[in-house]
């Protein structure tokens, strides 16, 4: 199994990453409960191998960004490709609002660069999809921002084959974050099209294995490596494509690492299989 997924020549990550949207307070709003807490399950999973982190200005908002900072500046010499979004507005805790116009979005863009210490971004994802303003008008102001240095890659969340493919005709899109999990699997045409296109294929919410908890083929296959449910989710996830980047993100330093176990998980063709048919 290939751990590792190149955005280009010079950026290529481990393909097991992070992401902070666990790490604000109830319902991805206001602050953490214990931010040095948050700030240490960042520089842990950093110390651990991890290369990418995915993040959003939504996240708190702004505050899973202040304690990644505040985690990279700790590590200085940690080689990081830092991944955000803009796109949602926040109204309170579970609210979340699309806003595609041009000039919010080019103001999000500089409040992340400013709220995560960066003078690039390496790769920013337009969160949703505004259906009240054209996407030419969406991607074009973060094109435009990718030719004055601050962008890098431009990528997408939660979206269709079709828009993916209009997208493309407006700027070149290097990834898609879509919502994918061992039993949810309704964008499987999504991550097909990210296979043939060489995408990073980033599923949000990897780990819906609550339900699954039970199931006695998962319990045996978890057993046999030691491991959790959660942990076969990831393997099973880094087993389907090598262009599927996981980001499981949790508040704790002791669950954080036992995810980075998951990369070491070779599933057999039979466990595969076993898996596959649990959705």
């Amino acid at each position: 199994m290939k751990k590792t997924f190149s955005f280009d020549k010079e950026l290529t990550v481990n393909r097991l990453g992070y992401g902070t949207m666990q790490l604000p307070g109830k319902g991805v709003w206001g602050p953490s409960t214990d931010p040095q807490n948050a700030i240490k399950v960042l520089t842990t999973v950093l110390d651990n191998g991890v290369d990418f982190i995915d993040t959003a200005d939504a996240y708190g908002p702004l505050f899973a960004n202040l304690y990644l900072k505040k985690a990279l500046q700790q590590r200085p010499h940690t080689k990081v490709m830092v991944a955000t979004k803009v796109g949602l507005t926040r109204q309170g805790p579970d609210k979340w609002t699309p806003n595609g116009r041009p000039e919010y979005l080019r103001q999000q863009v500089e409040l992340n660069l400013f709220s995560l210490g960066l003078d690039q971004i390496d790769l920013l994802q337009l969160h949703r999809v505004d259906p009240a303003v054209p996407l030419a008008e969406q991607l074009g102001v973060l094109r435009d921002m990718q030719a004055e240095g601050k962008i890098k890659h431009i990528g997408l969340s939660q979206v269709s084959v079709q828009q993916l493919e209009e997208a493309q005709k407006i700027v070149p899109i290097v990834s898609v974050q879509n919502r994918y999990n061992l039993v949810d699997r309704a964008d499987e045409d999504v991550l097909h099209y990210a296979e043939q296109h060489h995408l990073a294929f980033i599923p949000w919410f990897p780990l819906a294995t609550g339900k699954l908890a039970a199931d006695q083929r998962l319990q045996q296959i978890a057993a046999k490596y030691d491991v959790g449910p959660a942990q076969i989710a990831l393997a099973w996830l880094l087993k389907t494509s090598e262009v599927v980047l996981p980001i499981p993100g949790t508040k704790s330093v002791v669950h954080a690492l036992e995810n980075l176990k998951a990369q070491e998980i070779e599933l057999s063709e039979e466990e595969l299989n076993d898996l596959n048919e649990l959705k």
